[in-house]
């Protein structure tokens, strides 16, 4: 082993907004370096977002402008529904659904673009 993973860090073009989103869903503390940086820390676990003034957001599934890179987050399958409602209150976009109960996650966008799954378990 060479190292552990410290963080996943996020390009956006507000570090502080989109903590503050993440932090409705996932839960831990934003704690905020200064305007370039923050940190959602959730008992170690780092989800960090940097300020990218130029960030072009992925766009669901073309591939000229691909994801390079997603979340999944498992939500309780009886929660699921208010999970989804919770998100897209929270400023997050549906881009695909489950087709029709289908598959067991859909896929959002978060305010500044990035996909990222509820998948219920």
């Amino acid at each position: 082993m060479i190292g552990t993973l410290g963080a996943v860090v996020l390009d956006c073009p507000d570090p502080k907004a989109l903590a503050a989103f993440y932090a409705e869903v996932l839960g831990g503390t934003v704690e905020e370096e200064d305007e370039t940086w923050v940190d959602l820390n959730r008992d170690g676990q780092r989800l960090s977002f940097q300020l990218a003034p130029d960030h072009r957001a992925p766009s669901w599934p073309d591939p000229e402008r691909p994801q390079q890179f997603h979340l999944d987050i498992a939500v309780p399958r009886a929660g699921f529904e208010a999970a989804e409602q919770r998100v897209l209150e929270l400023g997050a976009t549906l881009l695909e659904g489950d087709l029709d109960g289908a598959r067991n996650w859909r896929v959002y966008a978060d305010p500044a673009g990035h996909p990222f799954c509820l998948c219920a378990c």
